[in-house]
């Protein structure tokens, strides 16, 4: 494969975008390209970059395009709304369509809002939690990402010399520009440790206005929840009067029509929804109970956006979600990521290059641990060979299968993929590892 377009393209953009790029997330790089590669266009499980070369896409822009690139539903939905104006600053009836289907699929939602991020949507989640208790601190866990905005963006990726003690990890900001009181009011906790958490909570009793995890941790190389852990956090919370708020921007819909609440039969006070919700388009959604919501419903929690649930963004999300609530669809998508999982595992039996292969069929993460063994929290991220994701990625790019280049986030699998291309990926899959051993 020659990259020369995407070459070209990255040179003049860096002479007018700051750093060449719209999002930090899209700088990163790996293998020998300097630069990211620019995508042309798409159909179903497949893109097409600038240099005309042809990718199994599993990163899905970021776990957007859940039902494949150019979904015909979806297509023919929004040329509708692109004829007769997409939006008008007032209310429309998707939204309310969009939102009634919303409070039937997902466990805790009695009431919606929408925004247009998943940061957004974190940001009015972790208001209404903070106005319905009263209190001001968000206990949150290391390397859980809710957004690049200042209310959560803490303790994301801190280095080893950063992060502090294990037992009383040090909040850290993500970013140059977020302001220390933002980080105070931030309590960090290690991931899957049921006694820290309890001692936090009882050193901060009266404090803690939600705590909030990602139930399946994308950004933590799709590291796993151990068994009981939710269940613990829904417990006390429930018993201390704390907000729990799974943020569901990348499990949600995609882990099944309720997402990782119904998956894991752990049932949140709020939860976030970005993603997959759109199929492709800008929108996100907080939604919980009546008790909580009521407080942005009666304005004493402002929350506002002009684009929120614009038409033509509520029309794409209520025909992604219609589709996602056939369990037919969800389970396509998790018995293929499954099988792609075992290709994966095969594959470093046979070649000898230990790897855990951690998450679930919808979304997973392939980490090179010394002994194989899956990570389980944040600081067992240290341990991981980079490099040799780094070459693994590089090769399957070059062999036409197209994943996130970064080791800590994670595969995302289409209800769009054919069997030709679950079985070009599972080829590549072994001709990569080859490469590794």
């Amino acid at each position: 494969m020659t990259f020369d377009s995407s070459r070209d393209l990255f040179e003049r953009a860096k002479r007018s975008l700051a750093g060449g790029v719209s999002s930090s997330a899209r700088a990163t790089t790996t293998g020998p390209l300097p630069y990211p590669t620019y995508m042309d266009h798409g159909s179903g499980a497949r893109i097409w970059d600038v240099d005309g070369n042809s990718y199994v896409d599993f990163l899905l822009a970021y776990g957007c395009t859940v039902n494949g690139h150019a979904n015909p539903a979806v297509t023919t939905a929004v040329s509708r709304i692109l004829a007769s104006g997409t939006m008008f600053g007032t209310c429309n009836v998707p939204e309310i369509e969009l939102s009634e289907l919303l409070c039937e699929m997902v466990p805790c939602a009695e009431l919606v809002r929408y925004a247009n991020s998943g940061s957004e949507a974190v940001q009015g989640a972790v208001r209404a939690a903070r106005g319905c208790t009263g209190r001001s601190k968000i206990l949150k866990f290391e390397g859980h990402y809710h957004g690049w905005a200042d209310v959560l963006a803490i303790s994301n990726r801190p280095g080893a010399d950063r992060a502090g003690p294990y037992e009383r990890p040090t909040p850290y900001p993500h970013s140059a520009g977020i302001p220390a009181g933002v980080v105070d009011d931030v309590l960090i906790c290690p991931w899957n440790d049921p006694d820290v958490l309890r001692t936090l909570l009882d050193a901060h009793r009266g404090e803690i206005a939600a705590v909030i995890c990602e139930p399946i941790v994308a950004n933590l190389a799709c590291t796993m929840p151990l068994p009981g852990y939710l269940e613990l956090l829904r417990d006390e919370c429930t018993r201390r009067g704390i907000v729990l708020i799974f943020d569901e921007v990348c499990t949600g819909f995609r882990t099944g029509p309720g997402g990782a609440q119904a998956l894991f039969g752990v049932v949140p006070d709020l939860s976030v929804h970005a993603k997959a919700l759109g199929g492709g388009f800008p929108i996100a959604a907080f939604a919980g109970r009546r008790t909580i919501m009521d407080h942005v419903a009666s304005d004493a929690v402002k929350h506002g956006g002009t684009y929120n649930a614009s038409p033509l963004c509520a029309t794409a999300a209520l025909v992604t979600l219609t589709e996602l609530a056939d369990p037919a669809t969800t389970r396509r998508i998790d018995e293929s990521g499954r099988q792609i999982m075992e290709a994966i595992r095969r594959a470093s039996r046979d070649h000898g290059v230990p790897c855990a292969v951690q998450g679930v069929g919808a979304m997973f993460q392939v980490a090179f641990s010394p002994d194989g063994t899956p990570t389980r929290h944040y600081r067992d991220l240290f341990d991981l060979d980079t490099a040799r994701y780094a070459m693994f990625r590089h090769a399957l790019l070059e062999r036409g299968i197209h994943v996130n280049a970064t080791s800590t986030a994670c595969w995302f699998v289409c209800s769009a993929l054919t069997e030709a291309d679950l079985d070009e990926t599972c080829k590549v899959v072994h001709e990569a590892f080859a490469l590794l051993a």
